[in-house]
């Protein structure tokens, strides 16, 4: 039981994610919404507005 439950594993739509120079893949504002909540983890495209340097929701 985990947060890909509804999506199945490894199953992502289009505009989920991208894969970045390192071949690291990197979730998108999209698929963060998606989730439906903030894991605190400084995602770079966090939708919620999280800042790991206050440990706290910024105002956007």
């Amino acid at each position: 039981m985990g947060e890909f439950d509804d999506l199945g594993r490894n199953q992502f739509e289009e505009g989920d994610y991208y894969i970045n120079e390192m071949g690291y893949r990197v979730f998108t504002s999209q698929y963060l919404l998606k989730r439906g909540y903030c894991c605190k983890n400084g995602c770079k495209h966090c939708p919620y507005g999280w800042d790991n340097k206050t440990q706290k929701f910024s105002k956007k």
